[in-house]
């Protein structure tokens, strides 16, 4: 008989203990009860709480609420396994787990790999390499895919979970009415009612791990006014003379923040929001969801957008200290937030974080060495400046927002948004992320959120298994961490898959699937015959992958079974989009249309039995876009057109 005695008295510290019990009668099946008891003064068995409560060291913590420390002393026997918070002690947990051979590859009981065997002794003391390592929701949701999600993050040692949005039903009905496959599955309506009581669920599940939670974003500028659109459309921000609504939606839409009286709407609906969900501990306040779109009245010109913005957020602030509230604010240097303001400066910087969104940025390529090197800032100008196009110049950008902030800041990336999907092997973003993560780090950005699909998973793991370790650890190498993903995921063959998916990553390009190899530009940015000849070659080396699946279709390990069944799928959905893709590069525009649309009702016909792995409207979504007649380079990352990004 085992015994976890709990010296802290936490609901977080109780949930880890649960999953503790859970994982060693599972990897020693024959141990016997493992008993649980709140027993702070128990000097034998598995020990399990707060670093503070046993006087351990937390001094290298500079930021009590953000960092995290895991602490392990544990021989074959028990031992002490404590964080300096709540959810570092769930996080030492599993690292306990996975220095004992456990892994999570993906989310769910199918993604584990846990090993039969004896417990052995772990000593470790780690302060993650990152701070802020988390995920935000985006694409299709389906409420079983999320709380998976969430489950899954402090497994692979997440601190944080972002759900973006008040109004969130939209998410779910790009899931629920099958928007990109109609011909094999009926739409299922979901109620506002319903998406915002599984919201409150998913919330509740990261109070339950103890993630910091992660609210909001976009929605500021919009929802305060929303009650009554015929009397406060004279609120909105003029553009050409005329106040309403940009791109057709009000989240496009910002107001004119020189109003005071409009300002003092925002203000007082901020607050009270806050007031009603004090479970979030960083509320984010984006402007809206598009750029060259500020109010152009005389009094709006007399500053910059981030001056104004500035100007709000210390209003803000000072509205949640006279209200007796702790929220915490992230701010978002985003679009035409990229300049810092000119002449506004932070009151009470304690209560913000700052956060860069590269949304323009390339992902075919990193940070060099010495990023800002011979850069300088475009000048601003209301409505058609330019912005940066590369990651160093979001970098040169961010740094002048350092000489108004001078607080370390993070990063809302998009690897797992769209981009995901222009490499259908996943190595090359699996890298691409890898080295990103470092190269922030480098830069003094202390961590990431991703904005992307919650389903992350096809053909496998590897790419957001990446992610999470490398940000958790950044002196792991990208090798060191593929071996240890492809042996657990695939066995002793595991070189075979890797290979083959490197091979299959070859044949797509992600710079060709990037819009960035045309070699008649001017006609689309998918152009490139020599390319078509590459694709051409995709339903040769799927066969390879497709007798690797059959060679492992049965495992012992079930992560085994499923991470091979998924290859077969896989091989299906490659020869499906590199025929498109393969009309397209040889300029028939038409044929690849019909394809790209062939290939979302055909390997939809497998949605059901993969959708928990494979977010297939964000997919085909994307697609389409991509591949649309006439299309000179990639989907506007902000657009008018009814697209959200």
């Amino acid at each position: 008989m085992l015994y976890i005695n709990k010296f802290s008295s936490d609901s977080v510290v109780d949930f880890a203990a649960e999953e503790l019990r859970k994982y060693l009668r599972m990897m020693m099946p024959e141990i016997g009860e493992v008993r649980i008891a709140y027993a702070p003064d128990a000097e034998g068995g598995f020990r399990l709480g707060l670093m503070q409560d046993l006087g351990l060291d937390t001094s290298d913590v500079e930021d009590a609420g953000e960092d995290d420390i895991i602490y392990i002393d544990c021989s074959a026997e028990g031992g002490v396994i404590a964080g300096d918070n709540p959810s570092a002690a769930l996080i030492a947990v599993y690292e306990y787990l996975r220095q004992n051979g456990c892994r999570w590859l993906m989310p769910g009981v199918d993604g584990e790999y846990i090993p039969m065997k004896d417990v052995e002794p772990v000593r470790l003391r780690h302060k993650p390499s990152c701070r802020y390592r988390a995920h935000c929701w985006e694409g299709a949701v389906f409420q079983e895919a999320i709380l998976d999600m969430i489950d899954f993050a402090p497994k692979v040692g997440m601190s944080s979970f972002m759900l973006e949005h008040a109004d969130v039903n939209w998410y779910y009905e790009h899931y629920y009415l099958h928007l990109e496959n109609r011909a094999n599955r009926e739409p299922e309506h979901i109620s506002k009612k319903t998406a915002t009581q599984w919201k409150r669920a998913a919330e509740s599940e990261i109070a339950k791990r103890g993630l910091r939670f992660h609210n909001i974003g976009h929605g500021w500028t919009s929802d305060p006014f929303s009650g009554d659109w015929d009397n406060n459309k004279k609120y909105l921000a003029a553009l050409g003379g005329k106040r309403d609504f940009f791109g057709g939606a009000p989240v496009y839409t910002n107001f004119c923040m020189s109003n005071r009286e409009a300002r003092k709407i925002v203000v007082n609906y901020f607050v009270d929001y806050c007031r009603r969900h004090g479970n979030t501990d960083f509320m984010h306040v984006w402007l809206a969801d598009m750029s060259k779109n500020h109010c152009e009245c005389a009094e709006c010109r007399k500053k910059t957008p981030s001056d104004w913005y500035v100007v709000l957020l210390n209003e803000m602030d000072a509205a949640l200290t006279e209200a007796g509230l702790d929220t915490k604010i992230v701010f978002i240097v985003y679009v035409d937030t990229t300049w810092a303001p000119l002449t506004e400066r932070f009151n009470n910087p304690g209560r913000f974080s700052m956060m860069l969104a590269p949304i323009g940025r390339k992902y075919t390529e990193t940070l060099p060495e010495k990023p800002t090197e011979g850069l300088s800032i475009k000048p601003f100008m209301l409505n058609v400046m330019e912005l940066p196009k590369t990651l160093e110049e979001n970098i040169l950008y961010y740094k002048e927002w350092l000489k108004v902030f001078p607080k370390e800041g993070f990063v809302f990336e998009y690897h797992f948004w769209r981009h995901l999907f222009t490499d259908p092997s996943g190595i090359y973003m699996a890298r691409r992320v890898h080295e990103d993560v470092k190269a922030y780090k480098r830069v003094g950005i202390n961590g990431v959120i991703e904005d992307g699909t919650q389903r992350p998973f096809f053909p496998n793991g590897f790419a957001f298994y990446t992610y999470a370790r490398t940000l958790y650890d950044t002196s792991l190498t990208f090798e060191e961490i593929a071996e240890d993903y492809f042996s657990c995921a695939y066995g002793e063959d595991w070189r075979e898959f890797y290979g083959y998916l490197c091979e299959l990553g070859d044949a797509f390009d992600m710079r060709y699937m990037q819009g960035e190899m045309s070699t008649a530009p001017d006609f689309s940015a998918y152009y490139n015959p020599e390319v078509a000849k590459k694709l051409e070659r995709v339903p040769e080396i799927t066969e390879r992958g497709r007798a690797l699946m059959r060679a492992h279709y049965d495992n012992e390990d079930r992560v085994r079974t499923v991470s091979s069944r998924l290859i077969g799928y896989h091989a299906d959905y490659c020869d499906l989009i590199a025929a498109a893709f393969k009309a397209k590069a040889l300029g028939e525009e038409d044929e690849a249309v019909r394809l790209i649309d062939l290939a979302a009702n055909e390997f939809g016909k497998r949605e059901a039995y993969i959708e928990k792995y494979f977010d297939h409207f964000l997919a085909f979504h994307f697609f389409h876009s991509y591949l649309k007649p006439g299309n000179l380079m990639n989907k506007p990352i902000i657009d008018a057109e009814g697209e959200r990004r």
